[in-house]
């Protein structure tokens, strides 16, 4: 078999590797969705109370923020987490903590 046919089956093989391992990503995606969600209505209708609420009030903010960019790249273990960190930092800034 001549090298150049080596070289791209096993391109190929490893293409084919790394596609299906993305396509197997799926354990968080509805989780993440439903916590980005829940964390999205929480903090529309928050009310930060005092200068310590507003901090965990914009703390929630940036967690969701980058809860949608790890969903958008397909972490949905990371976008699970960040999303429920930023649901208990709403529930800080209700309390003005």
């Amino acid at each position: 078999m001549p090298t150049s046919r080596i070289i791209l089956i096993s391109s190929l093989l490893a293409l084919g590797i790394c596609l299906s391992a993305c396509a197997g990503k799926t354990q968080f995606r509805s989780a993440c969705d439903q916590e980005i969600d829940a964390a999205w209505s929480e903090l529309s209708i928050a009310k930060a109370d005092g200068f310590s609420g507003t901090i965990s009030y914009t703390k929630a903010l940036g967690l969701i923020t980058s809860a949608r960019t790890m969903q958008t790249v397909e972490n949905f273990d990371a976008c699970y987490n960040q999303a429920k960190d930023a649901r208990f930092y709403i529930r800080e800034s209700r309390k003005g903590q």
